[in-house]
């Protein structure tokens, strides 16, 4: 998709790790759980109160 590998992915983890250091790593992934969490809980919770205006499709303007 954005063209990275594994070998990419480790490279960015470890500077992750030496930024934040081991002992901050289980807070920030927490922190990110909690907040994929409640992205999730408030689109689902749009598409409950009013599926109408999110699954409709802009009209597109046509030139005469």
């Amino acid at each position: 998709m954005f063209g990275i590998g594994m070998p990419e992915l480790i490279i960015i983890l470890v500077i992750i790790l030496i930024i934040f250091g081991a002992g901050k790593l289980p807070e920030i992934g927490g922190g990110l759980g909690k907040a994929i969490k409640n992205f999730k809980g408030a689109t689902t919770e749009a598409e409950k109160s009013e599926p109408s205006k999110i699954s409709e499709k802009p009209e597109e303007k046509k030139d005469a």
